[in-house]
């Protein structure tokens, strides 16, 4: 059994779902299941309409009735086939009518808009397939046996998940039907659709194959696979043979986008590998994340960025042999609810790093109670993902390219997981700073920041 997940541009349009189709009929003897994401832009054009409906304006969702017709119309279906979204479309029109009579949209309402996307998508897709004589069905996340907590637009999914799942999917595979499941949404326990967040696609991949025993999930980008730096940053970034989980969790948290930062939890749990590949490219090998790396490899295998963080800056002599101060710091996050992405400590000092999209004043206001707090935004996490028993050279190499380039680092954090470095230096120092790391590690022959 296999699982092959296909994101929004991989079914951008009726050109894209034939290259899926004939991706996926090359791997029909593995027993697929297919995760779809909504095609191309539909998130965001049901946002936009949902905006429109809360500002008053005429509802309309004539983009996307469009875009799928012009796809069905494309591909050459069955009028069935719009007979088979035309519900949904209808559906859809009275939920942005309700949300314009209300002027609200809350995150219940909006997992339940956005829901439409992949819902219309596995429906166009699973038809094609039918039209190609494979038998395919198109499957609700909730009819796969997703169940989650009712955490509206980060929804988790609940440990009865890894028993429905299989439960639900394997039959069909068994009866030679290739299921095509909804990604990135559920139902909690009382019926309400939920999303596991933008990206939750990757996950709903991952735990199918977790749960179900698969040989391997695939993640089909628009990129050849993880690597060695954003291709925006670094023109010369290249793909990245193979990685652990670990390093492709990390790269996730920090700022690469390849692959959602909770999809390889289930996969980690199992054993599962998880092989990314570019639907534009299939011919590229992608790059394989497992358990554990056999061989060796070099000191710095990725680097990544992470522009628009908050730096916070907490002094207290109180700390200075006392027990209890940390405890107090972090009790005040909470109660603002606002995660923490990386901390450093010294006897008298924290300082933390937060999601930029906070406000903060409160925060100050309770932190200013136990110490002298000093906010500071516009900075950026630089992260290397390497070998870290090798830290004190990729330290000093790293230090050497900021002298050379006049960048002044603000904070040093390793993380537990002793994968990655992570540094703080300000927004506009970053992108020099990852070329010309880059252009070190990878190809020394570059020189200085000509990556």
């Amino acid at each position: 059994m296999l699982v092959m997940k296909f994101g929004g541009s991989s079914v951008a349009d009726a050109e894209r779902i034939r290259t899926v189709t004939g991706i996926v009929k090359a791997q029909l003897q593995r027993k697929p299941v297919l995760v779809l994401s909504a095609m191309g832009d539909t998130t965001d054009h049901l946002l936009e309409a949902a905006g429109e409906a809360l500002s008053g304006k005429k509802v309309s969702v004539q983009k996307i009735q469009d875009l799928h017709a012009k796809t069905i119309q494309d591909l050459e279906l069955k009028a069935s086939v719009q007979a088979e979204i035309t519900p949904l479309l209808k559906e859809l029109e009275s939920l942005l009518e309700g949300i314009s009579l209300i002027r609200e949209l809350t995150g219940r309402t909006k997992d339940y808009l956005v829901s439409f996307g992949e819902r219309l998508s596995v429906r166009i897709v699973a038809a094609y397939f039918r039209a190609r004589r494979i038998k395919a069905q198109a499957v609700d996340a909730w009819d796969a046996g997703f169940v989650s907590d009712s955490n509206f637009t980060q929804a988790e999914l609940l440990k009865e998940s890894w028993d429905l799942i299989p439960q639900a999917l394997l039959p069909l595979l068994d009866e030679g039907v290739l299921p095509v499941v909804t990604g990135f949404i559920a139902r909690d326990r009382n019926g309400s659709i939920t999303t596991l967040g933008r990206g939750g696609s990757d996950l709903s991949a991952t735990i199918i194959a977790a749960s179900c025993g698969a040989e391997e999930a695939q993640v089909w980008k628009d990129v050849d696979g993880i690597l060695s730096a954003d291709p925006r940053i670094v023109k010369k970034a290249r793909p990245v043979e193979i990685v652990s989980y670990e390093e492709a969790a990390e790269l996730a948290y920090f700022g690469a986008q390849v692959l959602h930062p909770w999809a390889m939890q289930p996969c980690q749990k199992t054993g599962t590998p998880v092989l990314v590949k570019n639907t534009f490219n299939p011919s590229a090998p992608g790059t394989r994340v497992v358990a554990a790396l056999n061989k060796k490899t070099s000191p710095v295998r990725l680097i990544t960025s992470k522009k628009n963080v908050t730096l916070v800056d907490i002094v207290s002599t109180r700390m200075l042999g006392q027990y209890g101060f940390l405890e107090e710091v972090f009790a005040a996050f909470a109660r603002h609810a606002i995660s923490v992405d990386m901390v450093a400590t010294s006897e008298v000092s924290v300082s933390l790093t937060l999601d930029a999209a906070h406000d903060l004043d409160g925060l100050k206001k309770d932190l200013g109670q136990i110490a002298a707090v000093e906010i500071k935004t516009g900075k950026a996490i630089v992260t290397i993902i390497g070998d870290v028993r090798r830290s004190s050279e990729i330290l000093s190499r790293t230090f050497r390219t900021c002298e050379l380039l006049g960048v002044t680092v603000q904070m040093v954090s390793q993380g537990a997981s002793k994968v990655n470095i992570s540094f703080i230096v300000d927004n506009t120092e970053a992108a020099e700073l990852v070329r010309a790391l880059h252009a070190d590690f990878f190809d020394p022959s570059l020189g200085r920041g000509t990556s």
